[in-house]
């Protein structure tokens, strides 16, 4: 268990990342509050945690709807008291390339990767104001730094989430804490969103050396526990048996 035990709200946290994340700060003694939009896991997820001595509760949540993410932020302060962390996690990454013209799943990757990024801050940061602090978790990816053929959307929206992150620490005044994590190829259901037959295939090779999801659980972990004076600001965390 940590030293002080915290509040943490986590988006996304029906499977892969998020899922692990829930599980490992449950094991630490953090209570949790777990969005998603398939309730049946985050029910599952939810008894298994309290099973093992964890405290965990869930609500149905679309981060691409502000008023959603505003009623999940504000169910997690009424069950605790508090919302000491926002575990920015949900994410789609349907890869294709520019030339076949998905702008659905362009608009999808914008609104749920970008919107529901600046969605939780604009929920929780009134919120940790209010409290005297807070700390914000943003996932972003790899592809925050570099750009490869078929990402180029996914991309562009992880190097907004970088932006967006920094820009928030630059503006906090020293009691808000902004830890962003960018996993390399990880073990998801991200890739069963890849529409793109080429992308789709291309997406095997590419996960051939995928980090469990547990290892940026426990980045995310690490970032959370460090004492009030320390910000960790960035980790980048790739599988040691891949260049990406």
């Amino acid at each position: 268990m940590t030293h002080t035990a915290k509040v943490v709200a986590v988006t996304g946290a029906s499977s892969g990342i998020g899922e692990a994340t829930a599980r490992r700060l449950a094991a630490d003694g953090h209570s949790l509050l777990l969005g998603a939009r398939r309730t049946d896991r985050l029910e599952i997820l939810t008894r298994q945690i309290a099973a093992v001595g964890g405290t965990a509760a869930f609500q149905r949540l679309d981060v691409t709807d502000a008023a959603d993410v505003r009623a999940f932020v504000s169910a997690a302060r009424e069950r605790y008291g508090r919302v000491d962390v926002m575990v920015n996690n949900a994410g789609v990454m349907p890869l294709s390339p520019l030339e076949a013209l998905k702008t659905d799943e362009w608009d999808r990757m914008i609104d749920v990767n970008v919107r529901g990024v600046l969605h939780g801050i604009a929920a929780a940061l009134p919120v940790m104001g209010a409290q005297g602090g807070g700390h914000f978790v943003n996932i972003a990816s790899v592809g925050a730094y570099e750009v490869t053929p078929t990402a180029a959307v996914y991309c562009a929206t992880k190097f907004a989430v970088r932006a967006i992150s920094e820009g928030l620490r630059q503006e906090s005044t020293g009691n808000i804490r902004v830890t962003l994590v960018s996993p390399g190829v990880t073990e998801s259901e991200l890739a069963d969103g890849i529409s793109d037959p080429a992308a789709r295939e291309a997406m095997k090779t590419y996960r051939a050396a995928a980090l469990p999801a547990r290892a940026i659980a426990e980045a995310i972990a690490y970032a959370i526990a460090q004492p009030a004076h320390v910000d960790v600001n960035e980790l980048v965390v790739r599988p040691a048996a891949s260049a990406q």
